[in-house]
Formats: structure tokens, sequence, C-alpha cells
């Protein structure tokens, strides 16, 4: 018994473990009857910094000047209405009486010893669809079985920087940086916190496998 608590007390049996920090973003879009709808947020170890609903975006932690916000938000919007046009353009050539939901999950975790985890995962009418290997920048289907559509926006996002390079590199340092930026434990944020940048970029990155998707849906894929 007197070995045990020992040992116990060497690798730190019952004490607390600490949390890690965390910094999260949920994008969720749905497709029907040639409408797009978008909403989501974003939040920064527990507390929500960013709302989307519709084309608009709301920054709830103040993370960012009015004047570079103001410009955030009309990019995030640019980028929605795109979407949104193309999907009504797919929709008049080939109409989908059908409803497609397509959920984006995506962040990052510091744990106190300084080692961190990033993930990006999107699932597609509730079933795992792809997700993306931060270590090489590279997209894998998910989806059980051969799934054409999965193959098809597997090879539509390995196709751009912004949807391999520049997403790894979020994923990697800017979103870390971002709960590095945070004091710790003090609820305190870094004015240097470039959380806004990264919200244009992901936005774009959902846009371009919303793109991805729905050529193929108007092409004759089906899910």
């Amino acid at each position: 018994m007197l070995r045990l608590l020992l040992l116990c007390g060497a690798l730190g049996c019952g004490a607390e473990q600490a949390d890690p920090l965390t910094f999260t973003m949920v994008h969720y879009t749905r497709v029907f009857e040639g409408n797009s709808l978008f909403w989501g947020n974003a939040s920064l170890d527990g507390r929500l910094s960013h709302v989307l609903e519709g084309h608009n975006v709301t920054q709830v932690l103040p993370l960012e000047p009015p004047d570079a916000w103001a410009r955030r938000q009309k990019d995030v919007s640019t980028y929605l209405i795109y979407f949104s046009n193309l999907v009504k353009l797919f929709n008049k050539e080939r109409p989908m009486d059908y409803t497609q939901r397509l959920c984006c999950h995506l962040g990052c975790r510091l744990f106190p010893n300084g080692t961190s985890h990033s993930f990006y995962e999107v699932t597609l009418n509730g079933t795992a669809f792809l997700s993306f290997h931060v270590h090489n920048a590279t997209w894998q289907r998910c989806w059980p079985g051969r799934h054409q559509v999965a193959a098809f926006a597997e090879m539509e996002l390995m196709k751009y920087p912004i949807t391999t390079q520049h997403l790894q590199h979020f994923l990697n340092t800017t979103c870390v940086s971002i709960l590095q930026a945070q004091s710790t434990r003090t609820g305190k944020l870094s004015g240097r916190s470039r959380a806004p940048l990264v919200l244009g970029l992901i936005l774009g990155t959902l846009c371009l496998l919303g793109m991805a998707v729905g050529i193929f849906w108007c092409t004759g894929g089906s899910c």
C-alpha cells in the first residue's frame, strides 16, 4: 500500500489536471431548392467570440478595432453571397429537390505542457464526410464505402493553396498563437490576437468546399 501511495504521488494520481485552452469554430450550411442558409459561431476558451447568421457575422469579443472589423465583415459577406449566387445558378441548370446539410468543425487546443493539437472535420447530412490532416496538409475522405461526391470534393480541395497550405498554417500557427496570446487563466486577451483575420480565411475555405460539392451535385451526383 505504501508503495502504491508513493507511486500515485509521483504520477500525480488524484490531482486535478489543467484543461487545455481551446479555439473552435463551427459552421453550418443548408442547401435546399437553390437556397443557402448559413449559421455558426466561434469560441475562444469557452467564450463566444463570433456569431454567424445568414450573411452577417458579429464580433462578440472585442478582438479587432471597429474599422478593421468592418472590412472583415464585408469580406465574409462577399464570400457567402458569392456561394449563394453560385448555388442558385446551379439549381437553375439542374434543380435539386433534396436538402443537403454541411457542418464544418475546426480549431486547436493548447495544452499546459506547450504542445498543441489542431483539427478540421466535415460532416454531410450528419455523416463524417472529410477530414484535414494538419501535419501534411492533405484532405481525406471519411464517408463509409466509395462515395463519388466525397472523392470529387477531396480532389477539388487539394487543388488550392487556401485549402491546403494556408489552412495548415492557420491550424498549426495562427490558431495556436491566438491561444498563446491569451493571458494564462486571467481571461485577458492580447491586443495582438488575429482571430478576426482567421474568420475570413476559414469562411472562404468553407465556400470552396461548398462549391466543390455543389458542382458535383449539379452534374448528376447525389448523396
